[in-house]
């Protein structure tokens, strides 16, 4: 349960829907120009909690819960994706690895640097041949018997890694068997001999948020890096926290979908079109209708998912319903949203623009939409079996 009492969430969900307002967006092309988020917004989101917000207040965290999550996530998912980005691994799919499922040392040792800031943390577990599906890992990982570990592998797409302090890295350690899919993860720090991390991509969208490929040549860590102290626990923390994750990048998804559509209100109550306003004409009202209509019910949506997840009724299908949902609406939002604004919708320097292409990686990242189709059909399949069966 949330650590933070809804009076007090209310003023954490105001001041940053405020932090974004008033001094993020108007730096969105700044941002996108310079492919880099500016050191003082990156202080302010330090300021606020923003690094932690999702860790406990044992570890320094604000100790929200995930449907207050999804709440901050509409708001991020307003302005430029690369702020959400900057912050965004340390509360959710490399943090919650450490809060889930490490030991009391490891968290002692890395969660206070996490939750302030001063530690970023990346969740490394997407390589060439296997990435919403972590069962075909290729990353090795070989015990030696002095008990430390040796790692060997490269991986892609890590999200922060030209900045990150701490690599959450999913090896495998044995073939997939009976007892398990043979995957751990380990804690690397990001200056262990072996690790090195190429140049940042360059990508259609997102300007500002970083990733890279990183390599593992040999790079050996102790037996107190291996998570939760077992080999068994890695395959259930990467599943378990890119579930989660799900839920928050589908409420990133309602908040630019309701930029989106602002922009587009705003563009056709203000622009004429031969002395009529555009948002007189019915068939742009249909698409705003459309474009509501997609917003409304993706939001009601991810307010579900998140308050099953927090009351354990559905940490499996709903998530997933809830990215598949949300990150195909805001694709066709967005795509409506250049339609309204006619060709100013396709110049570099309108917003809806740049959402476009930001929200395209939505479908992609932690689960593509077909993933997502599968759990859901599997997830309900096997669900009705069991029924049948009781």
């Amino acid at each position: 349960m949330s650590q933070v009492s809804a009076e007090d969430f209310e003023d954490i969900l105001g001041a940053v829907r405020e932090f974004v307002r008033t001094r993020v967006i108007p730096r969105e092309q700044e941002i996108a120009d310079s492919d880099a988020i500016p050191d003082d917004l990156r202080q302010a989101a330090r300021d606020l909690g923003l690094f932690g917000y999702a860790i406990g207040q044992e570890w320094g965290g604000l100790g929200l819960d995930l449907a207050q999550d999804v709440e901050l996530a509409q708001e991020f998912g307003y302005t430029s994706l690369a702020l959400r980005s900057m912050f965004g691994t340390n509360n959710g799919i490399a943090g919650q690895v450490l809060v889930n499922f490490g030991t009391d040392e490891q968290k002692a040792q890395w969660l206070e640097g996490i939750a302030d800031g001063s530690t970023v943390a990346s969740f490394a577990l997407t390589e060439p041949g296997a990435g919403s599906d972590p069962a075909g890992l290729r990353t090795k990982a070989v015990e030696r018997e002095n008990g430390d570990w040796v790692i060997d592998g490269a991986k892609c797409f890590i999200t922060n890694a030209p900045l990150a302090n701490l690599f959450v890295t999913f090896a495998r350690v044995r073939p997939a068997d009976s007892s398990g899919p043979g995957i751990a993860v380990f804690l690397v720090p990001a200056d262990a001999p072996g690790v090195s991390v190429a140049p940042r991509d360059r990508k259609m969208g997102q300007e500002g948020a970083w990733t890279a490929d990183v390599r593992f040549d040999g790079v050996t860590v102790p037996a107190s890096a291996l998570v939760g102290g077992s080999v068994d626990v890695g395959y259930r923390a990467a599943m378990t926290s890119l579930a989660r994750g799900r839920v928050h990048i589908a409420a990133l998804a309602v908040g630019a979908a309701q930029r989106a559509l602002d922009e587009s209100l705003r563009y056709a109550t203000e622009v004429t079109q031969g002395g009529t306003p555009v948002g007189d004409f019915q068939l742009v009202q249909a698409m705003l209708a459309d474009m509501a209509t997609g917003v409304m019910a993706g939001r009601a949506l991810v307010r579900d998912a998140a308050a099953k997840w927090v009351s354990g009724e559905d940490r499996r299908i709903a998530p997933s319903v809830a990215k598949l949902f949300c990150t195909e609406m805001v694709g066709d939002v967005a795509d409506k949203a250049v339609q309204v604004h006619g060709g100013s919708g396709y110049m570099r320097e309108l917003p809806v623009e740049r959402i476009y292409r930001d929200v395209r990686l939505l479908r992609l990242y932690e689960g593509t939409s077909e993933i997502q189709r599968l759990i859901i059909g599997g997830g309900l399949v096997r669900r009705t079996k069991k029924e049948n069966q009781s």
